[in-house]
């Protein structure tokens, strides 16, 4: 047993490794500047009823008897915590050196990489895993709307076996840690790095691979990945990739696919978690799950949090929460949701200073393609949450690029209460309110917010 102290605990990624060394075994504390700041609440009360003691993060709870101090990559080397672990000469883990320790601890590793889809991917994985008796350890990202209320957050599924399903996260390079049993590339598209960048990490991960890797067919950069292991494909488009599913038809609650002869479906809507599905298929056939009946247990699964998820309907008006936050995620979203009638007010709330230059006109570009011009657009100012950066780009500026590629509405506003009154001034029957973005945890709040007040 080792005692940690998890700073910055309150993050998704965080919480789930946390939880998953406390179900272990190990001595678990932690501290959260969101915690301090009154946000987060519903989180730092679930990790104290299941005896994880939670500190303020000002150096208190960093004390000689820990064995290492567990940083999130999300917190600066200025915080009191970090400065006192040093001054103490306690070591100093990131997240991905943990979870990697972590990982390579099981006989199995499964690693879910790609620029998109790996929450959802890593859940289906779990889940498929977990119904067939497989015993996995999943350490996710997202909530796992089919495990609320069987861990303190439900972002983990915890058993004692020999497999660990993880996401792979290539936006820090962490990805370049792991040697994978089986690795999944669900695609490669721009997001924090290069095109040339990410197809050169996406290798080496392949290269990594001792078992399988499986690879979405669809995406050019995907089909020039080699390994000397076997390779599996899946496909939405391509009849002669290994994993091939065709008359995909959205349902009102979801969609339906036809895999090698037979119908399933899924509840969750967009042909792009037909993909999805079809990834963690391959996977779970690589572990001695019939394909057939991976297939089938996918259709009790509910999906992620904050992944196209409807939070309520009232007065014909639906609101959804979306995580979507580079241009792959917002296309990927935007046209499942075009395939439903209804007009949409998208609220987005970017988040990173560095990513909106370098990809904020990419995403602005995505939502014109896709919008209609009846639908319409809202941003407040980007997320930020401290440390230093240059702020010299606003969501004003991606606003008023999108208004010289569509001819949609537009609004900026400099915080969310005032885009919140702006989307319920808007909203008429029929429509469809979604709130668009990641990092910030009151996204979800402001959905149940807007919904009350519809």
């Amino acid at each position: 047993m080792v005692k940690i102290s998890f700073c910055g605990i309150s993050g998704s990624g965080m919480s789930s490794l946390a939880q998953i060394l406390k179900l272990s075994g190990h001595e678990v504390q932690g501290s959260d500047r969101n915690f301090d700041l009154g946000r987060d609440k519903q989180n730092k009360a679930a990790l104290e009823k299941m005896g994880i003691k939670i500190f303020p993060q000002n150096g208190s709870g960093i004390t000689p008897d820990l064995d290492f101090v567990c940083a999130s990559t999300a917190v600066e080397d200025s915080i009191p915590d970090i400065k006192a672990a040093k001054q103490q000469n306690i070591a100093i883990k990131t997240r991905p050196e943990l979870l990697t320790e972590t990982f390579h601890s099981y006989k199995h590793g499964i690693a879910v990489g790609g620029t998109s889809g790996k929450t959802t991917t890593t859940a289906m994985v779990g889940f498929i895993l977990d119904k067939a008796g497989k015993k996995p350890c999943v350490i996710n990202g997202g909530l796992l709307k089919d495990y609320e209320g069987k861990s303190a957050i439900a972002n983990i599924i915890y058993n004692k076996g020999d497999i660990c399903v993880v996401e792979a996260d290539e936006s820090n390079g962490s990805i370049d840690l792991y040697n994978p049993y089986i690795s999944v590339i669900n695609n490669i598209s721009s997001d924090h790095k290069t095109l040339e960048e990410l197809v050169d990490l996406f290798q080496r991960f392949a290269n990594r691979t001792s078992h399988c890797a499986v690879i979405n067919n669809d995406y050019p950069l995907c089909r020039e990945i080699t390994s000397d292991t076997d390779i599996l494909t899946f496909s939405i488009k391509n009849p002669k990739a290994d994993f091939y599913a065709s008359d995909i038809i959205p349902l009102p609650q979801g969609t339906r696919y036809n895999l090698r002869g037979k119908t399933f479906t899924l509840n969750l809507i967009g042909a792009f978690n037909v993909a999805n599905a079809l990834s963690a298929i391959a996977v779970c056939s690589q572990m001695g799950v019939d394909v057939f009946e991976a297939a089938r247990i996918l259709q009790d699964f509910h999906g992620t949090k904050r992944r196209l998820e409807v939070i309520g309907s009232k007065n014909d008006i639906t609101v959804i929460d979306d995580f979507a936050h580079n241009p792959d995620k917002v296309r990927a979203s935007v046209s499942a949701l075009r395939q439903y009638s209804g007009r949409l007010i998208i609220m987005f709330q970017p988040h990173g200073f560095g990513p909106m230059r370098s990809l904020g006109k990419d995403i602005m570009a995505e939502f014109a393609a896709h919008m209609t011009d009846e639908d319409i657009l809202i941003m407040p100012e980007i997320f930020f949450v401290g440390g230093t950066v240059t702020k010299d780009i606003s969501s004003a500026d991606l606003i008023a690029h999108f208004k010289t590629l569509s001819k949609a509405e537009a609004y900026f506003f400099a915080d969310k209460n005032e885009a919140e009154e702006k989307i319920l001034s808007l909203a008429k029957p029929h429509d469809r309110i979604i709130i668009m973005g990641a990092r910030d945890n009151s996204l979800t709040d402001l959905c149940h917010h807007i919904l009350e007040k519809l």
